[in-house]
């Protein structure tokens, strides 16, 4: 593949994944290392790469993302979380060419009753949070051209998320309980994916000064209650069985860690720097039924094979 090489790292997971399926149509090399490849806290490894492959860009989509089991073992999530964005920023700010860290909305508590714009402080309730937290001060604070780009409620057709635990799950039970006091955006990884490569282009322009902090998130606010009815009315029209979904409140499903009841973002800044609006639920959902989908409902094999996980019953 010829075009100018991006180094991504987690590129197993959702937007890893979604990278590497696109990037060549948009012109880019991609080179991408899972974790069994290139660990982001090794700092030897990860500055060997970056000199031998010479990228223009590097993108982090490599993360601790289980936000309860990050309650239990803080000193890994902030290993991963905050040590690893800290090389990674050291070995792009060395070669002088940008790095871009995907963040979260957990973030923030959760307690503004109004999308979450970049500036408003970060004031995390769990582990998961913090870790994420301060991996952004460090890429903001090692390295010039950075782009932090804070999504949320993130899905694809594989992984671990919400959208494949309720298609799994609906398969198995006839009714479902499901947190409705919770409000985000559900975004999709693909769309992460092409707003990651979109800034890298324009971040190709020498001129270019756009570096700092960017919210993207889905077009809509739900509640998991709410996404959860929006996935089954698209599943419905494939054949997958539909459940009765039940709406409860967080209490009435405890975690390890809280959650924000609160975390949509505001995606002005981003519109505003780069032409980019978000997305319809609904096209997002399609998209990933449509591969998931694609003659009827999601059999038992095809389910194993996404790694779905369960989640709220």
């Amino acid at each position: 593949m010829t075009g100018p090489k991006v180094l991504v790292f987690g590129a197993a997971g959702q937007v890893g994944r979604e990278l590497t399926s696109i990037a060549a149509s948009r012109g880019y090399n991609l080179i991408g290392f899972t974790h069994d490849r290139a660990d982001i806290c090794d700092e030897a490894k990860v500055h060997l790469l970056v000199d031998q492959h010479q990228p223009i860009a590097l993108i982090n989509a490599a993360a601790y993302t289980a936000v309860d089991g990050a309650e239990s073992e803080p000193d890994r999530a902030f290993h991963v979380n905050r040590d690893g964005p800290r090389i990674l920023a050291m070995a792009a700010a060395a070669a002088d060419i940008p790095v871009l860290h995907i963040s979260t909305d957990y973030v923030f508590d959760g307690t503004k009753r109004a999308p979450y714009a970049e500036e408003d402080p970060a004031c995390p309730l769990n582990v998961y949070g913090r870790s994420k937290a301060e991996g952004e001060c460090a890429v903001h604070d090692i390295s010039r051209k950075h782009v932090i780009l804070r999504t949320s409620w993130v899905y694809s057709a594989f992984g671990h998320n919400f959208l494949l635990t309720m298609l799994k799950l609906g398969r198995e039970k006839t009714e479902l309980r499901i947190v409705d006091d919770q409000l985000g955006s559900p975004t999709a990884a693909r769309d992460i994916a092409d707003v990651l490569l979109k800034i890298v282009a324009r971040s190709e322009n020498p001129a270019f000064s756009k570096w700092g902090t960017y919210h993207y998130c889905g077009a809509e606010i739900v509640s998991w209650y709410g996404f959860a009815r929006r996935i089954f009315a698209a599943a419905a029209a494939y054949g997958a069985p539909v459940p009765r979904l039940i709406p409860i409140a967080s209490a009435d499903y405890p975690t390890a860690a809280p959650r924000p009841a609160y975390s949509v973002l505001d995606t002005s800044k981003l519109r505003n720097a780069f032409g980019i609006e978000p997305r319809p639920l609904e096209d997002g959902i399609r998209d990933c039924l449509t591969n998931l989908l694609p003659g009827g409902v999601l059999t038992g094999e095809r389910a194993a094979a996404t790694g779905c996980q369960t989640g709220q019953s």
